[in-house]
């Protein structure tokens, strides 16, 4: 498949993603500060004329949806609401608790940041879903043993995406194998499997976000939230949470028995059928399978068993389950809203050329102990400008690979410098769909996650660079 031509439009380029931004942490406006990046994008694109550009931006948002694959992740969000809140309905999320507590695996604070990062690493179907399973099902032990829900959402976002990348047979290995057979990888699969140990910042993330959870590392902002979670304040007084917890998982009525298989059995089916599911939509080659539609009919499937469950128990009837569901839908728009909005801002900001223009520090000149960590900056900064971790690896694959089949050099540390730096990028980026996922499922200040994050972020961000550079060296 031929790659389309992008036409930079220089520095120019950057003012959508970097507006949205700064409005994001200023004004802690999320849906506010993405349109106004996306009326920018399109105002640029009318010759600078407001009007025009305002007239644009609605039609190149609704445009967004007209693409299957995003319309998927739109329809998926609404879908994990209802599945959330049907598994919490019949008894299923209390019941798991409540199993946990008796079965005295969670006692403490510690115990319970364990539980959220192993939760993170078991649920690798995708990441959006492992965040909303393991903030749901933790942020109930964490109020209760006073860890503060900014710890809460920095695990678990710290778990989905970089555990989610370095596993092949998911959404997100779907779309790098993808884009790997686009670039004419001989062997996609083996490259991908020989970038998995090179991942490093996905490694290193993965592994002090357990050191935090096992050892209580608190850096930076961290320190302030845990002191005031301690003292019994669950959020800082000038805080808003994205969304309420008893909305996206409301309790269940009185007289339920509360099953933990209600919400394992679902969960577990939508894990064991995804590689199902991408070896169907592949015609028999999980490698050429449609991650979001395998993703979709994941959750539809997990959706369908928890509804069969729970008219089997009696928990609810169909009227009774069609409220919760139509309940649970709905306290997901505002995420629904956002990744709308976080797609039209990626669509503009690759119109406007925007990667190619920052891919273009990347000369074919330099040594690779320097270009492999460059490669993996450069990446950081476009995922961090435009939120999209996914967009980030189409367009930087798409340079990266050719960059290093020039130089006569294996593709493989470019690769996997690519995917580590979308991940990181992705973490620190304030308009990032993981990041406000993780502030949701955690009922957190969006702003306040992304402070106590970065520390985080930036530690694992410093050991990848310098582990690029040896490999780099090596080569």
């Amino acid at each position: 498949m031929a790659v389309q031509e992008v036409v930079s439009y220089g520095f120019v380029s950057l003012l959508p993603p970097l507006l949205a931004i700064g409005l994001a942490i200023y004004t802690r406006q999320v849906f506010l500060s993405l349109a106004a990046g996306i009326w920018l994008g399109f105002t640029i694109t009318s010759g600078w004329n407001p009007a025009a550009g305002a007239a644009a931006a609605i039609d190149g948002s609704i445009a967004v949806l007209g693409d299957a694959g995003n319309a998927r992740v739109i329809v998926f969000t609404f879908l994990i609401g209802a599945l959330i809140a049907t598994v919490q309905a019949n008894g299923g999320m209390g019941g798991f608790v409540k199993w946990v507590e008796d079965a005295r695996w969670v006692m403490d604070g510690r115990r319970a940041q364990i539980m959220a990062w192993l939760i993170g690493i078991v649920v690798f179907i995708e990441s959006n879903l492992t965040i909303l399973v393991a903030g749901s099902v933790s942020r109930p032990l964490f109020d209760r043993f006073k860890v503060s829900r900014e710890k809460l959402a920095y695990i678990v976002d710290s778990t989905s995406a970089p555990v989610c990348i370095l596993i092949p047979f998911n959404a997100w290995g779907a779309l790098i194998l993808g884009i790997l057979a686009e670039q004419q990888v001989a062997n996609p699969l083996g490259t991908f499997l020989r970038a998995i140990p090179l991942n490093l910042y996905a490694v290193f993330a993965l592994l002090l976000a357990g050191l935090t959870a096992f050892r209580g590392l608190n850096l930076g902002a961290m320190k302030k939230a845990e002191a005031r979670t301690a003292e019994g304040q669950l959020q800082w007084e000038h805080s808003v949470a994205l969304a309420d917890p008893d909305e996206i998982a409301p309790p269940p009525p009185e007289g339920i028995d509360l099953k933990p298989r209600n919400m394992l059995i679902p969960i577990a089916a939508m894990v064991l059928s995804m590689p199902l599911f991408m070896w169907i939509t592949g015609d028999g080659s999980i490698a050429d399978g449609s991650g979001s539609t395998s993703v979709l009919w994941a959750v539809l499937s997990g959706l369908a068993i928890a509804w069969a469950m729970t008219l089997a128990g009696r928990s609810l009837d169909l009227d009774g389950l069609s409220r919760v569901g139509l309940k649970g839908a709905g306290a997901l728009t505002g995420m629904a809203v956002v990744l709308w909005l976080a797609l039209a801002l990626g669509a503009i900001t690759r119109e406007l050329g925007a990667g190619v223009y920052v891919a273009g520090v990347v000369g074919d000149g330099m040594p690779p102990v320097l270009l492999i960590p460059l490669v993996f900056l450069v990446t950081s900064g476009i995922a961090f400008a435009t939120g999209s971790s996914w967009g980030t690896f189409a367009i930087m694959l798409a340079i990266a690979i050719p960059v290093a089949n020039t130089l006569g050099l294996s593709v493989v540390p470019f690769v996997a410098a690519v995917l580590s730096g979308g991940i990181f990028g992705d973490h620190c980026s304030p308009i990032s769909d993981t990041t406000i996922i993780a502030s949701l499922a955690s009922a957190t200040d969006h702003i306040e996650h992304v402070r106590t994050q970065i520390p985080y972020a930036l530690v694992a961000g410093g050991i990848a660079t310098v582990g690029f550079a040896i490999v780099g060296a090596t080569m």
